[in-house]
């Protein structure tokens, strides 16, 4: 219970938010004279992608990141299989924090654009779903239609069709709620039981009108409706498709480089399936959300290509040490970094050597650290991308001893 409330209580302010954009969007056509919902939505979606365009970003610079993390945490993960003892746990554990901060990266990076656009999502539902609700032209004759409703005594008749109590019906704004869920044929039959609102309810049939279909609606077979779950399924494998990261190695198109792949078929089917039993502007908002999506991911998928993992990485480890990405990082900082690094790495296989005695365990660290500092003197390397494939060449050897 305390879930809800709390969901509903991050929900509420979003969807008020969201609500006046779409009530602004449908007031600036109606001066133009035109009233319709399904523009309005279309509209409404172009422009919460492109608020929502920075978290799109971070979440594919992230995936790109995976397809290079991805084969290197299964290497811990296959490494330290069957193995469930306190020590190999944390090893694993310590490899693999090891592995996110050679790409300056986290297990949280790629989760919480999605804790933040799942809130938004829902959102976007509760308006697209409760248009009187936000849209306040569109609220002036739903009032219109309670009033007429509660002026000819059919209250009892109204909660009556939908199972509903006449004294849950206290007021206009409970009443608009159940005149919300109206489908066409519902409005045609109170059309008629209310002739003094005929033109309220004339305005909110056109409004509601999309190519000759009500949004309020749900597909059918039998119709041309059906277009649009075929519509909203098509749309998002195409975008599935495009999303997915291709594998560095080109060789390598295992599911290992693809994990999501199986997602890739699923949600466009559930796609599908959602659209079928919602609303037919619920549909219209996921097709629309598709179509923005795919040419959004066109102009990212080419910034990424031009912008390449390396100096993503870069990026990343720039944030890590603290510094401006629009200064230059000096060589002093790039070498502290890589030393910092590489005896991090170094850690887990020293670990492994404690068992061998004191005196073994000495010579090694002796030998590391003649190691590095012969890597330092002999190679001085020039840009944080190197020292992120130098550390990423060592982890790989002593991954192979």
């Amino acid at each position: 219970m305390d879930s809800i409330l709390l969901l509903g209580s991050i929900l509420t302010p979003i969807a008020k938010f969201l609500g006046w954009i779409m009530n602004a969007i449908y007031a600036f056509f109606s001066l133009m004279s035109i009233h319709n919902v399904a523009l309005a939505i279309f509209v409404f979606t172009f422009i919460t992608k492109m608020l929502m365009l920075p978290l799109t970003i971070k979440q594919q610079k992230f995936s790109r990141l995976s397809s290079i993390m991805n084969p290197e945490i299964q290497k811990i993960q296959a490494k330290y299989k069957g193995k469930k003892d306190e020590a190999s746990l944390r090893k694993q554990q310590e490899e693999t924090r090891l592995i996110y901060q050679k790409y300056g990266s986290s297990p949280t990076s790629g989760c919480l654009p999605l804790l933040i656009t799942l809130p938004i999502m829902f959102a976007l539902y509760q308006v697209i779903n409760n248009i009187p609700d936000h849209v306040n032209l569109i609220k002036e004759q739903y009032n219109i239609v309670a009033d007429a409703i509660r002026n000819g005594n059919l209250l009892e008749e109204l909660a009556t069709s939908f199972k509903l109590a006449a004294a849950d019906l206290t007021d206009n704004s409970k009443i608009i709620d159940v005149l919300a869920t109206f489908k066409s044929a519902n409005w045609k039959e109170w059309f008629e039981k209310l002739p003094e609102a005929g033109g309220a309810i004339n305005y909110i049939r056109e409004s509601n009108n999309l190519f000759g279909l009500s949004i309020s609606d749900m597909p059918s077979w039998k119709s041309i409706s059906v277009i649009i779950p075929i519509l909203a399924a098509g749309l998002q494998f195409a975008q599935s498709k495009q999303m997915t990261v291709k594998p560095r190695d080109k060789k390598d198109d295992s599911a290992a480089s693809n994990p999501m792949g199986t997602m890739n078929i699923v949600m466009p089917i559930m796609s599908g399936v959602f659209c079928l039993i919602l609303p037919i502007g619920v549909g219209l908002y996921w097709i629309a959300s598709s179509i923005f999506s795919i040419i959004q991911q066109f102009f990212i998928n080419r910034y990424l290509d031009k912008k390449g993992v390396d100096k993503i990485v870069e990026e990343n480890l720039k944030k890590a040490i603290g510094k401006d990405t629009k200064k230059p990082a000096s060589s002093a900082s790039i070498n502290e970094l890589a030393r910092k690094q590489t005896k991090a790495i170094d850690y887990s296989t020293q670990e492994k050597d404690k068992g061998k005695g004191k005196e073994s365990t000495d010579e090694s660290d002796k030998a590391d650290g003649a190691s590095e500092d012969s890597i330092n003197e002999s190679y001085k390397p020039t840009s944080i991308s190197e020292i992120a494939n130098i550390l990423k060449n060592r982890n790989s050897e002593k991954g192979e001893k």
